[in-house]
């Protein structure tokens, strides 16, 4: 948990999915999953982090932040 209460966000969900070679996916990685990874009902803001390795393999994180 984050934030004071004062109209920051007090919970974190996460989100993750690999992709290989741009054919095949696993996991979920939307922000309807996050919210529900995190129990959170209102969105404060949305953060994404996205790392390739040389084409081959791509990971994607999304991370919600809110109450």
């Amino acid at each position: 948990q984050v934030g004071d209460g004062a109209g920051t966000p007090t919970k974190i969900g996460v989100a993750e999915c690999t992709s290989i070679l741009s054919l095949f996916a696993t996991g979920d990685a939307s922000i309807d999953a996050a919210k529900r990874n995190g129990k959170i009902t209102k969105v404060h803001h949305v953060d994404w982090q996205v790392e390739n390795i040389l084409g081959i393999i791509g990971k994607y994180k999304v991370i919600v932040y809110g109450e």
